[in-house]
């Protein structure tokens, strides 16, 4: 049997698939942080600044605030409002949509929800482009940033913005992005609920038949879904571990007794 109809069969089989997904699955599907888009619509960066790629760009060390939030805001454009729901991301979905599943990912690009994966089956562990959240870290509420995002870029000047349009929190208090770097990622109240459905879902899952379906998740964070899924694929008696991972295959459980390794280029048809 194929493996990709291998795949297939064990979805069809299962009676709950739980999808773990980390930066891995977007770069497969075509998020390029450091590619040919990359280097296209931040070239003006890369020559002022010599950033190389997305994610060191988000370290920089602006000197000031114009600069910081004019290069948050193509940042925010750039991997979570440009693109649409990519191929990846709906084939994914078409293959998982009639089952009883769940989503836990570390990405922050929103692209489960464009791909139509229901929202209240997705917990986004460490947070979301799309929202601005009190850069202390207090009150424990998030801003969507849209708006913001769509009002500045055509006001960017020089890898600058206006100094007004500065983003703060309502009541005038500064921002970050509602990314976990630190201790003062807001985990609002829609975070602590996707948790709470995650933890119910992987309680009724673990004495049915389980297939756990691990996509593009290396060790940069590996307690959050590589570590716990290898735990369960090792504790309950009906599960199955599908890992895609080019680079990372190989187990750090011991017990785990149903596992098929992925390390070919990802596709789900």
């Amino acid at each position: 049997m194929d493996r990709i109809e291998q795949l297939h069969q064990l979805i069809t089989d299962a009676d709950y698939v739980l999808v773990g997904a980390g930066a891995g699955l977007s770069a497969a599907a075509g998020l390029d942080y450091a590619g040919e888009d990359f280097r296209h619509e931040f070239h003006e960066w890369i020559n002022r600044y010599d950033m190389t790629d997305l994610y060191s760009a988000s370290f920089y060390p602006f000197k000031t605030k114009e600069e910081l939030w004019a290069c948050w805001a193509k940042h925010i454009w750039f991997a979570r409002y440009r693109p649409e729901a990519l191929p990846l991301y709906r084939q994914l979905f078409d293959v998982v949509r009639e089952k009883n599943y769940f989503v836990i990912t570390t990405n922050v690009d929103g692209q489960f929800e464009k791909a139509g994966f229901d929202t209240s089956r997705i917990f986004a562990t460490q947070g979301d482009y799309a929202y601005f959240q009190p850069a202390s870290g207090s009150p424990k509420v998030l801003y969507h940033n849209q708006n913001w995002v769509n009002q500045v870029l055509p006001l960017i000047r020089d890898c600058r913005i206006p100094t007004e349009l500065i983003p703060h929190t309502p009541d005038g208090k500064p921002v970050s992005m509602n990314l976990r770097c630190d201790d003062t990622f807001v985990e609002d109240e829609h975070w602590h609920q996707q948790a709470r459905r995650y933890q119910e879902f992987v309680e009724q899952a673990s004495t049915k038949r389980l297939l756990l379906l691990e996509l593009g998740v290396g060790f940069n964070t590996p307690v959050i879904i590589r570590f716990p899924f290898e735990r369960m694929a090792a504790q309950f008696p009906q599960t199955t571990l599908v890992r895609f991972n080019r680079d990372y295959p190989q187990l750090t459980t011991e017990g785990v007794k149903c596992f098929i390794p992925f390390t070919e280029e990802m596709r789900f048809s």
